[in-house]
């Protein structure tokens, strides 16, 4: 079973309750009704608790959260580290966070007793997976159903743009001290892939450490640089013969938009895109 498949085993699969899920971590959890007090553990699950209409649920998000802005005002619990005490006092009847970032600590909190919802997505397909259970899980199924709707709708717009035109060879700056890429298994790889474009480094996983002369030996087409550094980028002696640089198409993308698994990926999606594609009528 792989942790895209959160959304397993819905029962009765209406919404309805009881409730049966099984989460990225492989729990099995029961819900009889929709929690009252939840603590997000990420902030793209308090992207998702938000964009389902769990707002008014959320009792405690952590000290990374930044969107929606409303989720500033819920309490902190911390950030890499969660603070155990402020998230006793919160009494949270379920805590949401991120397998691949939290593990250790989601797998200590269900120890200690918490009702811990479990949850991954590295591909946009995925993504809509993860909003569905979110949806369900919290009450929200409806409305989790008709924003995956809209998703896929845009996603579908996109990709039908791009359709029939060759890739173009990417490097995606996610750091440059040292630095790092995104390899394949991430969202923004297949948010990528989507968008017409083709990793540079498509044999690496993760978020990989590469150095600057794999990069320009591989002369990017395009590279794009996740939040902000293009001006470093297009000052790179070593890199003033590569393709991307004699074009032009050096370009900063909201980092946000295409890591975080949550509604505003198929932004990052169109971002891409019109990054990559820039002959197509956006």
């Amino acid at each position: 079973m792989t942790a895209a498949l959160v959304a397993l085993a819905a029962w009765p699969a209406s919404g309805g309750w009881p409730l049966v899920v099984t989460d990225a971590a492989g729990a099995r959890l029961v819900f009889t009704r929709p929690p009252a007090r939840v603590v997000s553990l990420a902030p793209s699950a308090t992207e998702v608790l938000w964009a389902v209409g769990a707002a008014s649920q959320v009792v405690g998000v952590t000290s990374a959260d930044d969107y929606p802005p409303e989720a500033r005002r819920r309490p902190r619990v911390g950030g890499v580290r969660v603070d155990e005490e402020r998230l006793a006092a919160l009494r949270p009847d379920l805590v949401v966070g991120v397998l691949s970032l939290q593990g250790p600590t989601l797998a200590r909190l269900r120890s200690l007793g918490y009702r811990v919802l479990a949850v991954e997505a590295n591909s946009l397909d995925q993504v809509y997976g993860l909003i569905l259970l979110v949806g369900d899980v919290t009450g929200h199924s409806k409305t989790a159903r008709e924003l995956v709707e809209r998703m896929r709708r845009a996603e579908a717009e996109v990709v039908a743009k791009v359709r029939g035109r060759r890739p173009v060879r990417v490097f995606v700056q996610v750091w440059d001290q040292p630095f790092l890429t995104s390899g394949a298994g991430t969202l923004t790889e297949d948010l990528l892939r989507r968008a017409g474009g083709r990793n540079l480094f498509p044999e690496r996983h993760g978020w990989p450490q590469v150095s600057e002369e794999e990069v320009v030996a591989r002369d990017p087409e395009c590279v794009v640089v996740l939040g902000r550094g293009a001006d470093r980028v297009r000052r790179r002696a070593a890199w003033a013969h590569t393709t991307a640089l004699r074009t032009g198409c050096v370009a900063e993308v909201d980092p946000s938009w295409v890591v975080r698994p949550g509604p505003r990926a198929v932004l990052g999606l169109r971002a891409l895109a019109r990054v990559l594609h820039p002959e197509v009528r956006w």
